[in-house]
């Protein structure tokens, strides 16, 4: 099989994968909470990343704990997975599936903003226009389509989906100053993340009261959210010869995530979440192609 075919292969499957993410997320939360879930889902993607770094940077792995990764990873394990998630997870538990993840889904307009102030770097009226775009379908989906009257039907979790985008940006944002060999970065971030989840659920919650099914549906999040999908993304692009195509293949996800939404979970699809949708993706796609035509440029 070609580069290309297999890397399309690759996007397809990651595309396939966290397309099935948001019902899961759903489905898991109707047992155990969110920190239960975290820390199972979390626990999983620990095993899967564990198995990664070693095969991909086993020389780092002996300095997972050393003075000058160790700083680091506490802080990358605080802002992701455990206050990310928790966040996260506690909107999808109030808001429908349909809503959480298209607002969840704006951290790429949030990095925009963040790169900005932190990274210096300059924007231009296409990536305002592209962030207006975007926003304006975040508006239509928290106002399920009352965009004049302003009235929010869960106001409490549209502010916790768009802190996760915030959060998340931010991750991404520190996860780019790091130029540690990715696999690394992850398992030292998952492990202390998975840590300071198990301190808190000993502290402010319970590990048990939970029939057994919910915990595989952990399983399956910290397989598909966290750890697999996330190396066959990387794979794709890596034998990609056309990584912006790529990148715009896997805006899929969030469409075919409807259908699952849909017919497995069976909530019924809002107008207003589809228009807000499209408006979002749409909005990215702007900036993506904008960026495109920047590059094929110079």
């Amino acid at each position: 099989m070609k580069d290309k075919s297999k890397s399309l292969l690759y996007t397809l499957l990651a595309v396939l994968f966290w397309s099935s993410v948001a019902t899961a997320f759903k489905l898991t939360l109707q047992g155990m909470n969110s920190a239960q879930l975290l820390f199972y889902s979390s626990l999983t993607s620990l095993i899967v990343l564990f198995v990664f770094a070693r095969l991909n940077s086993p020389k780092m792995l002996t300095q997972i704990f050393s003075k000058q990764q160790l700083k680091k990873n506490m802080l990358f394990g605080l802002i992701n997975p455990f206050v990310y998630y928790l966040i996260l997870f506690k909107a999808y538990s109030i808001l429908p599936a349909q809503e959480a993840q298209p607002i969840n889904l704006t951290w790429p307009l949030i990095i925009s903003i963040l790169s900005v102030i932190f990274l210096k770097q300059k924007i231009s009226v296409k990536t305002i226009i592209g962030l207006l775009i975007s926003f304006s379908g975040v508006i239509v989906i928290a106002t399920r389509g009352n965009i004049l009257s302003l009235h929010f039907q869960n106001l409490y979790g549209v502010l916790l989906a768009i802190s996760s985008s915030f959060i998340w940006a931010g991750f991404w944002i520190l996860n780019l100053l790091d130029k540690r060999e990715e696999s690394i970065k992850l398992f030292g971030a998952f492990l202390f993340g998975t840590v300071y989840t198990g301190i808190y659920i000993f502290l402010f919650d319970s590990f048990v009261h939970f029939e057994f099914r919910y915990v595989l549906g952990a399983v399956y999040i910290g397989l598909f959210e966290m750890g697999i999908t996330f190396f066959l993304w990387l794979k794709a692009l890596s034998l990609s010869d056309n990584k912006t195509k790529t990148s715009t293949i896997v805006y899929l996800f969030p469409v075919i995530s409807l259908f699952f939404i849909h017919f497995v979970l069976g909530e019924k699809l809002f107008t207003s979440s589809v228009i807000g949708l499209i408006l979002i993706v749409g909005g990215i796609l702007y900036q993506q192609l904008n960026k495109t035509k920047k590059s094929s440029l110079t």
